[in-house]
């Protein structure tokens, strides 16, 4: 069957009121939760999982891909007001965001983000329903040595965005390495810096780092300023009509970033960290005015969003044909579905083309939902966080210690959460970037796991990153990248290591 055929089958099966009702709840609910620092998709669509179970399986599935959508744009909302991403996947949304807020560009830095979010969604469900058996084949012809050099581009995407200092993001980017080797060794089973501890056997909790690093040290910030009497100053606005068309004025942003968005979304284990970042990254790279990157213009705003929500559709390619989830929520969502009676892969095509296309017509619609919820409740969103700081800081710190215990319920990671709060904000005072450790300590992971895989399927045999001709080409297009990187290094290099020697 072609796109088509699942589409006119998913139709009856699909739009109904109460299926359109339960997807527009579900986006409404998963940017809520998106917006608050600390939570996210994947803790809504857990708490959701229970509720939905007795629900038909298109509806229940109808909700958790508008949580999973209305997610994926929400915490861009908080990332651009308060410079805390309310997930990890918007990270990348405060390097220009935050900046336009500071401009006094709040309606329209919200709105880009949200029509961006909508758009690239829409884009990738254009990839997810005619593109599916081409991409899904293009992913499962990755091997761990394709996985490991796109990984490493990840890396080196990392130092591009580290505006202020390449330098000190790339020791932030060597830090962030070194803690995702914490943990259990994951081919030999046995501790590496975990110092006896039982809690770091399973390695540093990524959503406590991001909470410490970016919430927590942001609010020890506001605390060391002082003035908590005051609010933030947000006003309840409604994102300026522009923003409905902006984002096509930059359609090649729009289109290349979704597209990058999509395909990593395809591919099992990179997510839509490494997603935001490297289309922000290739954003900047082709744009004619790179040095403004970071200052806060839209340019950086659409790519991050529209490649992260693109992500989500991408993410289902492979969960829906292979059984294979490109992310942590993707194999929640297909856990759910096989709880259903349905298995992913051929036979779901072949036997159920109506759910098929009853889940292709609600990922479409809840970017639709999207759009619209996300511009008309704009001011809602805000006033959430448009409180004073007396007020706004203890409800932030309750919902970061919430989110730090609520997704594996361990009171430890509360601990290191503050701990790693207390860290951040020394690191920023003094001009270290968090962002590059978070987004390397995910990249260390995908990197050494599959460094080793390939080794080991290869005999140790280390030719085999050079006689794979998609490896050997991503790994020359690092050395290239990393060579441009390295040169406006060198004459500080040279002045810290070689200077006054002479003589």
């Amino acid at each position: 069957m072609n796109a088509d055929s699942f589409l006119i089958a998913g139709l009856g099966y699909y739009l109904t009121l109460p299926n359109l009702a339960f997807t527009a709840m579900g986006v409404f609910v998963g940017m809520i939760i998106g917006v608050l620092p600390g939570l996210g998709p994947m803790l809504a669509i857990i708490l959701a999982t229970p509720m939905v179970m007795k629900l038909q399986a298109v509806t229940a599935m109808s909700v958790l891909l508008g949580v999973y959508v209305g997610g994926a744009c929400g915490g861009a909302i908080s990332a651009i007001l308060l410079k805390i991403p309310g997930t990890p996947i918007n990270a990348a949304t405060v390097f220009d965001g935050y900046p336009m807020k500071e401009k006094g560009e709040s309606p329209r830095a919200i709105g880009l983000a949200i029509t961006a979010s909508a758009y690239g969604g829409a884009i990738g469900g254009i990839f997810l329903i005619f593109c599916t058996p081409l991409l899904a084949a293009v992913s499962m012809k990755f091997a761990p040595a394709e996985y490991f050099a796109l990984a490493l581009t990840g890396v080196i995407c990392i130092v591009i965005v580290s505006q202020d200092s390449i330098l000190k993001g790339s020791i932030m980017g060597v830090l962030g390495l070194l803690a995702s080797t914490i943990g259990i060794d994951p081919f030999i089973n046995v501790e590496r810096f975990t110092f006896g501890s039982v809690y770091l056997m399973n390695g540093l909790n990524l959503v406590a780092t991001v909470l410490g690093l970016y919430a927590m040290a942001e609010m020890i910030f506001q605390v060391q300023r002082g003035r908590l009497s005051d609010s933030p100053g947000i006003k309840g606005f409604l994102a300026p009509f522009s923003v409905l068309t902006e984002p096509f004025k930059q359609w090649k942003n729009l289109l290349g970033s979704s597209t990058i968005g999509t395909v990593i979304g395809a591919l099992p284990g990179v997510g839509a960290v490494v997603a935001a970042l490297v289309a922000y990254s290739a954003a900047k790279s082709c744009s004619s005015y790179p040095e403004k990157f970071g200052t806060g213009i839209p340019d950086g705003i659409i790519a991050s969003e529209a490649s992260n929500n693109a992500c989500v559709g991408g993410s289902l390619i492979p969960t829906l044909t292979l059984a294979l989830p490109g992310t942590a929520i993707a194999a929640l969502m297909l856990a759910v579905l096989m709880l259903f009676g349905f298995l992913p892969g051929p036979d779901l095509f072949n036997n159920s083309p109506e759910m098929v296309g009853g889940l292709f017509l609600a990922y479409g619609i809840s970017n639709i939902f999207l759009l619209i919820l996300g511009l008309l409740f704009t001011p809602l969103f805000v006033s959430a966080l448009n409180m004073k700081k007396q007020y706004l800081i203890p409800v932030i710190m309750l919902l970061c210690v919430v989110g730090a215990y609520g997704i594996e319920t361990n009171i430890t990671d509360v601990g290191v959460m503050v701990i790693l709060g207390f860290l951040g904000y020394f690191l920023v005072r003094n001009g270290y970037p968090v962002a590059p450790f978070v987004l390397a300590q995910v990249l260390g992971n995908i990197i050494e796991y599959n460094f080793r895989r390939t080794l080991t399927l290869s005999g140790n045999d280390y030719s085999v990153f050079f006689t794979r001709p998609v490896t050997f080409g991503i790994l020359i297009a690092n050395i290239v990248a990393f060579t441009l990187i390295l040169t406006p290094l060198l004459p500080w290099l040279k002045r810290r290591f070689f200077g006054g020697r002479n003589g």
